[in-house]
């Protein structure tokens, strides 16, 4: 070892002991933080999984929940049962041939699943009382008429009533009351709670469905375009308010008009404004010739989808310009004077001074904003409505529409899955490529 280098002297056992102590400190004071994004962001994330992986449709009473195991609902099944089980034995009575067998056929084979259902003794105590809340017109809760049923019996009846209700309509010309059998034997059939957990179907779906992936192309084209005209009109606006002049309160205050507006308000604004018959904007891009009708505007794909972009550039510019704002004002002005000093242009102040500078600003802007446009729903939905011919149609719109116009809840939380997936990559790929120095990641 050479002379002028001194030994590193080892840890005490009271440097360890502070180390951890305020390692604990360093844990308890983010813990408050941690709890809340887990409960607000994370949590909410692997429910939506959960459910994407059941078929729920809620405007399906079989499937409003979910069930991984099989259950009967005891009132829908006592409501129809003793009906077809008596209606039946008013056409044994006036059949006569085959008919007649195999109608008692029909009849033995439900009057043994029903033995069979009533052999469990948790059931059989919830059969009595929910026959006897009927009798006397009674309500009855959810977990009264619910009950958990064994595979083998829920198999057992379905089949039964499934078998029952094609032999009836096979029969159907030789019966008297024949619709009345149908539909109870049909409703029966309602009684048999089937698992709806279903695992990833909702995700094989989604991947191989072009309508998807059309959203996800709308998705990114609204993003690119939206976001890269954000940044170079609100860098050089933010360039712009940075400098001294008169009435620079004002400007900026004016300036930051456009995103303090809620985003739907604007949204009706701009819808008045691109009218086909009376819209101001419409009109002048149709003289300018950006457009051959004013009607182009928000009736065919590509002026939709430019409607919504310029739209958006008008809302959101002020926001980066103010995020770009705050980089520029960190950069000290001494920065400026010695490079002018050694003859640098502006525009060479601009490259070497202020872009490196006002990265991390740019990166923070660009990361927001990217996510935001991603995540877009209330602009073009006010708008377009994702169309025409769904041409507009974000996936944040999709996932809309299949959860709440077509109560498909499942396949809903599949897509909003899919919506945080891409928004997730999209954080790292700013953060692998952009963030470094920002996080000093090495």
């Amino acid at each position: 070892m050479p002379n002028n280098q001194k030994p590193i002297a080892p840890k005490t056992n009271s440097q360890k002991k502070k180390k951890r102590s305020d390692r604990s400190v360093g844990y308890m004071l983010i813990a408050p933080s941690l709890i809340l994004i887990l409960i607000i962001a994370i949590w909410p994330v692997f429910q939506s999984f959960y459910y994407s992986m059941f078929d729920l449709r809620l405007n399906n009473p079989a499937k409003s929940e979910a069930h991984i195991s099989y259950k009967v609902n005891l009132q829908t099944y006592l409501d129809n049962y003793p009906f077809l089980i008596s209606t039946l034995e008013d056409e044994v009575d006036t059949a006569s041939g085959n008919t007649k067998t195999e109608l008692e056929t029909i009849k033995a084979n439900l009057e043994k699943v029903d033995a069979e259902l009533q052999k469990d003794n948790e059931i059989k105590s919830k059969y009595d009382q929910v026959d006897e809340k009927l009798t006397v017109m009674e309500p009855i809760s959810e977990e009264l008429a619910v009950s958990d049923l064994d595979k083998e019996i829920a198999l057992d009846l379905e089949k039964a009533v499934n078998d029952s209700t094609d032999s009836i309509r096979g029969l159907k010309d030789e019966l008297k009351n024949s619709e009345d059998l149908i539909g109870l034997s049909s409703s029966l059939e309602d009684a048999v709670i089937t698992p709806n957990f279903i695992g990833l179907k909702h995700y094989k779906e989604n991947l191989t469905d072009s309508r998807m992936w059309k959203a996800i192309q709308n998705t990114t084209v609204f993003t690119l375009i939206s976001v890269f005209a954000e940044l170079v009109i609100g860098l050089a606006i933010a360039l712009l308010i940075n400098k001294a002049f008169f009435g620079r309160g004002l400007v900026r205050a004016t300036i930051l008009i456009p995103w303090a507006i809620p985003t739907a308000v604007s949204a009706f604004m701009w819808k008045y404004l691109y009218d086909g018959q009376n819209g101001i904007v419409a009109k002048a891009f149709a003289d300018i010739g950006l457009f051959d009708q004013m009607t182009d505007m928000l009736t065919t794909s590509t002026g939709a989808m430019f409607a919504v972009i310029f739209a958006d550039v008008w809302k959101t510019t002020p926001y980066m310009a103010l995020l770009l704002l705050a980089g520029l004002q960190t950069i000290p002005s001494s920065l400026y004077e010695a490079a002018a000093i050694d003859g640098a242009s502006k525009w060479k102040q601009f490259l070497k001074i202020t872009l490196p500078l006002l990265k991390s600003s740019i990166l923070v802007a660009l990361l927001f904003r990217t996510l935001d446009a991603f995540r877009v729903f209330d602009l073009i939905y006010v708008l377009t409505g994702g169309g025409p011919a769904n041409s507009t149609e974000t996936i944040s719109i999709l996932a809309y529409k299949v959860m709440f116009a077509q109560t498909n809840f499942g396949e809903g939380s599949a897509l909003s899955v899919i919506v945080f997936v891409c928004v997730a990559i999209i954080s790292m790929i700013y953060i692998k490529f952009l963030g470094r120095d920002l996080l000093n990641d090495k």
